[in-house]
């Protein structure tokens, strides 16, 4: 079983044609798995809908709790990009004895020409053949997130050393 944690970020937005802005109007990942045709026994949590810039140390300690208390040993985490290492750097210091694998999207699942339907699926297969520890799915990449930034001129996610 895998449980699913929604953060919120890119992947889950839309675009408010009145306001002119990126919203949040309800997570987009169940449909997504559905539309991906995902057979794969999971539990999904909605933890918050945020831009991962206005995330706080309270918000990762949020998503900490969450992977802690999960009765599962398969944890993915839809997560915005711009300080997903982050969050996944302060899940690997507490050295859970589990499977965490977090994604997120460069641009709205919603919009079309998104990167979100793939991140996701690799991050939903990455998370049953992975080793424990904290990783990070994007870009057809399975990275330790000791040794991941996003490369914000390429946009995209890279191997550092550690």
């Amino acid at each position: 079983m895998i449980h699913l944690l929604i953060t919120g970020g890119t992947l889950d937005k839309d675009y408010d044609p009145i306001g002119g802005e990126l919203t949040f109007p309800g997570s987009c990942v169940p449909g997504m798995l559905e539309q991906a045709r995902c057979t794969v026994a999971l539990e999904s949590t909605v933890l918050m809908q945020k831009d991962s810039l206005e995330m706080d140390d309270a918000d990762r300690a949020q998503i900490l709790q969450a992977c802690q208390h999960s009765p599962h040993q398969h944890i993915v985490i839809t997560h915005g990009t711009d300080t997903l290492v982050k969050t996944g750097r302060v899940l690997a210091e507490a050295r859970l004895d589990k499977v965490i694998v977090l994604t997120g999207a460069m641009r709205p699942h919603r919009l079309g020409r998104s990167d979100a339907l793939f991140n996701l699926g690799a991050a939903m297969m990455a998370v049953q053949l992975a080793p424990k520890g904290v990783w990070v799915a994007m870009n057809g990449q399975l990275l330790p997130v000791a040794q991941t930034q996003k490369n914000r001129r390429l946009g995209r996610f890279e191997r550092v050393s550690s």
